[in-house]
């Protein structure tokens, strides 16, 4: 049976708490999804990587891998980073199947979001 694992990434800071928040609202989103396996990546400022995120998964018996970027658009870091690493991984380990979703921008909730910041702000 095949066994999808799923890696939240984001970017990472060099503030701790802002890290934690990351992996607190991944596992709830992991929760919510029924995904089982599941780990947080960052692409620098913070461990794990998404390579020592992928390795993980792998190792626990993943053979596929879904990439969920936690960013808002699609800037340089998803344009250029994420592919050469997801090309790296790929690279070391030809028979995972990796694929990575769009990143937060064009979500049809994101918009209720801001409102519900904005109407709480007024």
């Amino acid at each position: 049976m095949p066994e999808t694992g799923v890696i939240f990434f984001a970017h990472g800071s060099s503030v701790e708490s802002a890290n934690e928040a990351v992996r607190k609202i991944a596992a709830q989103a992991a929760r919510e999804s029924g995904v089982e396996r599941y780990e947080v990546a960052f692409l620098e400022l913070a461990d794990p990587t998404l390579e020592q995120a992928a390795e993980s998964l792998i190792a626990a018996g993943a053979d596929s891998i879904v990439v969920v970027p936690y960013f808002l658009t699609l800037g340089i870091h998803l344009q250029r980073d994420l592919p050469a690493i997801v090309q790296r991984i790929a690279a070391s380990h030809p028979d995972i199947k990796i694929s990575v979703t769009a990143p937060l921008d064009g979500h049809p909730g994101l918009a209720s979001v801001l409102a519900d910041r904005a109407r709480n702000a007024v």
